[in-house]
């Protein structure tokens, strides 16, 4: 506001903190932009919003779950504050407790429905965003327990052979328990459902406690009430707990009186006997617990069935189910002997479908908004994958985050945000054949010409002249800077938005984004070789002013997937060779700027370009990446190196799921220059096995193809025939054939299938 110009705020609130002995904030914050470029953005307030509302629960976390450590908590708060743990984390100076050591969970839910049930990796339930949980136990008669959260092994399995579903199995001697989470719609309402199994060598109680947390942390529950026939709970005054048969007994437990699991049977018994079952409660705190027991006859399994309405705000509002098998129909499927790798493209598929029900978002719980950036890349994966409707859905959403100034705006500061939606935008239009929409025009327009006027003056003695400006790029590459990231966005955008226009018949559009691209791209260039100069070496940095350090894997999207240089590019090559130098642990990319982990979709990249650069490690970071993804074949942002669980971001992040299914695309088909390339990835295993391998129909820009690949025994050893079926936008494109291992073939226009042999060693 204009008033803050001339107000002296900044004078006031320097002698109110030397008045009472802090450190000068205004000295401090000078001190800390000094390490960074100047910006006319400092964070993303969208960005630092988040950080307060994460690190507010974390401080409500330190008042709480430290000093009642004789309280069942979830498996990371078990895992994290056990000091004989790999995840244990002192806390001696830490203002906030974070989950950082186990940030994993499973969605489950249904196509184009907004709400994502969560099971933890001990089958803990969160019905809610950012709500309540529920647990189930066992207790025996002769104070015996089984308690998932501090259990070391489970099995847990994600099954989508009905629908979609996690399923969770715990024993602990003579005490089972199974337990099944999904969604699904019963009278127009979707419901969460939860089916217990409970068995037990001994007299036991099935336990369903309802937490006041979640997999972040603490999240309050104030008041339930027991259901007048015993089936089910009121929680919070609104939300309904549905049992399928009533409470045998029942147990409700404020702050002040601890934790519900230390009044139940077997503990504390003669004054339980004197209590009087509570029907219902209040804590002022918010740290009521409750507990609805269950009784387990001796030989027999208890199966308990608990429903939780997910649409109770629009109770009155029937949902439309839309099935999974409708959602999946037509994508491009994919048929590999290597089950593990099979279970993780088929369950990445899933998971861009949960995370696209209008606007598409990376993860269902702490990522459960928007960015330009992680969509450009999910609707790319729901386009290659053959989802083309929902990516169009998607697309159709962009303009509404679009500024008056053609500043496609999730996160103010954010300067790769244009290049992005153009380039996925004409990648929609060229993978499907079809023009660009009447209503998408004008955003294009501005979208291009303001990548045109925020780009710097053309210096030629500086090193970022004729660059975006200086930012927070993607926000795990370090400080402000002038982020080659951004640039190659910048310059893949006027690109795209030159193709647009062409296809929209506005030629003289077309030709001026052609030629602010090749501007664009020349300052690049210049850049880059005053950079050559300064560091003695051809490398792509994460910006002329860095070194090479972790930051230059966001240099690699000239390459992958982009494609704005050649595959041999030396720069290029030069800076994945110093990352899986430098950069690698357990064979993935640990990303030490923000993330501090191993990143799954990072590492990715990195695979993609050797894929591309015809070198064969792609395969090995490909097989690191399938074995750090969870049972339930999920990624978090970032990976732990010793607990492996994940250490940032949300639990389950859908550009993982993307990077994945357009991982195995590439390995089967991948566009380079005017043609299609057809196996470049296709791993020596997978051609062990008698079975055909498949893959598609796979969306391109030339059009859709289904690829087959057969090994052919032959006197000499094994040929392999390639076939391959397609429905071309126009004419055929060229084909080369490029199985590692085996004699490349280019192959004539019209052409169904080539056999090839293996190569001879010289």
């Amino acid at each position: 506001m204009i008033w803050m110009k001339w107000f002296p705020w900044r004078y006031l609130v320097r002698h109110a903190a030397r008045s009472h002995g802090f450190l000068d904030p205004i000295a401090l914050l000078a001190s800390l932009h000094r390490f960074a470029q100047p910006s006319e953005v400092g964070e993303p307030i969208e960005l630092l919003r988040a950080g307060v509302v994460l690190h507010a629960r974390g401080l409500i976390n330190s008042r709480i779950i430290q000093h009642n450590l004789d309280w069942l908590w979830p498996y990371w708060v078990e895992r994290q504050f056990d000091p004989g743990d790999d995840a244990f984390i002192p806390r001696a100076f830490s203002i906030t407790h974070i989950n950082l050591t186990h940030r994993n969970w499973t969605a489950v839910g249904m196509p184009d429905f907004d709400e994502l049930p969560l099971v933890d990796p001990r089958g803990l339930l969160t019905p809610f965003w950012d709500g309540w949980s529920l647990d189930c136990w066992i207790v025996t008669d002769d104070q015996r327990q089984l308690l998932p959260s501090r259990l070391q092994e489970v099995s847990q399995r994600l099954d989508y052979a009905q629908g979609l579903a996690v399923q969770t199995d715990m024993a602990r001697d003579d005490l089972i328990l199974h337990s099944k989470v999904q969604v699904q719609v019963q009278s127009g309402i979707p419901q969460c459902l939860l089916e217990i199994r409970a068995e037990a060598g001994t007299a036991a109680w099935l336990v369903l406690s309802l937490r006041p947390y979640n997999p972040e942390g603490i999240s309050f529950v104030h008041d339930l009430t027991l259901a007048g026939d015993r089936r089910g709970w009121t929680v919070n005054g609104e939300q309904q707990v549905v049992f399928s048969d009533p409470a045998d007994r029942h147990q409700i437990s404020t702050y002040r009186r601890g934790d519900v699991l230390l009044h139940l049977p077997g503990r504390n018994e003669e004054r339980e006997e004197e209590r009087e079952e509570e029907r219902e409660g209040r804590c002022s705190v918010g740290m009521l617990t409750g507990a609805a027991l269950f009784r387990i006859q001796l030989g027999q399994p208890r199966m308990l069935a608990v429903s939780i309405p997910l649409d109770h705000i629009r109770a009155n509002r029937p949902v439309q189910a839309i099935s999974w098998e409708c959602s999946l129909q037509g994508t491009c499927a994919l048929h590999i002997p290597d089950q593990r790798m099979q279970f993780l493209y088929d369950a990445a598929l899933r998971t861009l479908i949960l995370h696209s029900p209008d606007e598409v978002y990376p993860g269902p719980y702490t990522y459960k908004r928007f960015w330009f950036r992680d969509a450009a890349f999910i609707i790319h994966g729901l386009l290659c994958s053959g989802m083309i409707d929902r990516a169009e859905r998607a697309l159709h959403l962009f303009s509404k985050r679009q500024t008056r100034a053609g500043y496609f705006l999730s996160q103010e500061g954010e300067w790769d945000s244009n290049g992005e939606a153009l380039w996925i935008i004409c990648r929609f239009c060229e993978m499907t054949g079809r023009p660009p929409h009447p209503d998408w025009l004008d955003s294009i327009r501005r979208g291009g010409r303001w990548i045109v006027r925020k780009r710097t003056g053309e210096k030629k003695e500086s090193l970022h002249g004729g660059l975006l400006p200086a930012g927070f790029s993607a926000e795990h590459l370090g400080p402000n800077d002038y982020y080659y990231w951004d640039d190659f966005w910048g310059v893949a955008g006027l690109q795209a938005a030159s193709r647009l226009m062409r296809m929209a018949g506005d030629s003289k559009a077309a030709a001026e984004f052609s030629e602010e691209a090749d501007a664009f791209l020349r300052a690049i260039e210049r850049s880059l070789h005053q950079v050559t100069l300064r560091l003695h070496q051809q490398v792509l940095p994460a910006s002329p002013y860095r070194r090479l350090d972790a930051g230059a894997i966001g240099s690699l999207v000239t390459g992958y997937p982009l494609q704005l240089c050649d595959p041999q590019d030396p720069r290029l090559l030069n800076t994945v060779e110093f990352l899986l130098d430098n950069c690698m642990v357990q064979g993935g990319f640990f990303q030490d700027m923000i993330h501090s982990g191993i990143n799954a979709y990072l590492t990715l990249h990195m695979a993609q370009v050797l894929l591309r650069a015809g070198d064969p490690r792609y395969l090995e970071l490909m097989e690191t990446v399938a074995g750090l993804a969870t049972p339930t074949g999920q990624w978090p942002e970032a990976i732990h190196p010793r607990t492996l669980g994940g250490c940032m971001g949300d639990g389950q992040h859908s550009w993982a799921a993307a990077e994945w299914i357009l991982m195995i695309r590439n390995c089967f088909v991948r566009e380079e220059g005017d043609g299609l390339i057809l196996g470049a990835g296709i791993a020596p295993q997978w051609l062990e096995s008698r079975e055909a391998l498949s893959f598609g129909p796979a969306p391109t820009p030339f059009g859709t193809i289904q690829v087959s690949v057969e090994s052919r025994p032959v006197e000499s050893g094994k040929n392999v025939l390639v076939t391959w079926q397609g429905q071309w936008h126009a004419e055929p494109p060229p084909i080369e054939v490029r199985l590692p291992g085996f004699v490349a073939r280019s192959v004539s226009a019209g052409e169904q299938s080539v056999e090839i042999e293996k190569e001879t060693s010289a």
